[in-house]
């Protein structure tokens, strides 16, 4: 089906380290405006209940690389490689449904019909730490799931089923003493090793964060357009990960609209609908927020060539926050 890695955990026992922190990381309220994501915190704890699966046994672990080449140009190295193609939920979605419809085909405890339900970043799950019991790979310092072999730039599904299969081992932490991930990010979004103030991670800032960016964040956003790869570039299980492409790239591949934007483009709302067709994860932060983000790189770079484009959105766009963006851009660019 296109996946690289699988590995089994029990679906029956309780997240209970795991959700402590998650729990303490809502109540220092470090989640930010992603109300969604304190929604629901019992249902965390465990998949067999009504809430996912009544009488679950296993939770089945898939993870497909995506490419971590850097070799792009233009707007496209300036997107988080998941987001440089088609939205991974639609086509890792169609293949989990059909793992999950071959599970319904196999014969359970006592002749029992099995059950299946595919997960993917549509229930209140904690997908990395049901990955890293089941073995699929360990949680980084950075909070990513690291598969050995193929380090971190990985997407995660589950199928979660009543029949009972063997499960994984959980593997040890290998992070030792190395934390490039932490020195790398550049709004020092991590307070201490496995914790991520996602209000401070560029990520949150360029994709959910929907309102103004605070003005000391705009330099720290640096070029980044649409999240950020910067804790995961750096890190040694990445250098290191195996470097054959991902089996079929065609989804991953840049969009032509992308390859063709130009960031003082996008400054319009033309230029932007332009990079947005449908299926593009850019969707995510829409026209608004891409202006935004446009504006915000234009005057990190203290482009002068854009100031006319800056100008104009200062003057005219629809968007009151792509406008206040733009006016602080072109206050970089003059004395």
């Amino acid at each position: 089906m296109g996946f690289d890695e699988v590995g089994v955990a029990r679906a029956d026992l309780p997240l209970r380290e795991e959700m402590d922190r998650y729990e303490a990381f809502l109540q220092a309220g470090m989640h930010g405006e992603m109300g969604y994501l304190a929604e629901h915190a019992g249902v965390r704890r465990r998949l067999d209940t009504k809430d996912i699966l009544e009488g679950a046994r296993s939770v089945v672990c898939l993870a497909r690389r995506y490419p971590r080449d850097a070799n792009e140009e233009g707007v496209v190295r300036h997107v988080a490689r998941y987001a440089r193609g088609r939205d991974y939920h639609n086509f890792l979605r169609k293949k989990l449904r059909r793992l999950a419809a071959f599970l319904r085909t196999l014969p359970g405890p006592d002749g029992a019909e099995v059950e299946a339900r595919p997960l993917c970043d549509d229930v209140p799950v904690l997908e990395r730490a049901w990955a890293a019991r089941a073995g699929l790979g360990f949680v980084g310092k950075n909070g990513l799931l690291i598969v050995p072999g193929g380090g971190s730039f990985v997407l995660l599904g589950e199928v979660v089923t009543t029949l009972p299969l063997p499960a994984g081992e959980p593997l040890e932490e290998r992070c030792g003493s190395c934390r490039a991930c932490l020195d790398a990010c550049p709004t020092e979004a991590f307070p201490r090793a496995f914790v991520l103030d996602a209000r401070r991670c560029i990520a949150y800032l360029t994709i959910e964060l929907r309102g103004t960016i605070a003005e000391p964040d705009r330099p720290l956003v640096g070029e980044h357009l649409f999240g950020c790869d910067d804790c995961q570039t750096v890190c040694p299980f990445n250098a290191s990960a195996r470097t054959r492409k991902p089996s079929g790239d065609g989804p991953f591949e840049p969009a032509d609209g992308l390859r063709a934007a130009s960031m003082a483009g996008l400054l319009t709302e033309e230029g932007c609908k332009a990079v947005l067709p449908p299926g593009s994860p850019l969707l995510r932060t829409g026209a608004q927020g891409l202006a935004r983000n446009a504006a915000l790189v234009l005057g990190n770079r203290r482009q002068i060539t854009a100031l006319g484009a800056l100008e104009r959105a200062a003057d005219g766009h629809s968007s009151a926050v792509v406008r206040e963006a733009a006016r602080w851009a072109v206050g970089q660019m003059k004395p």
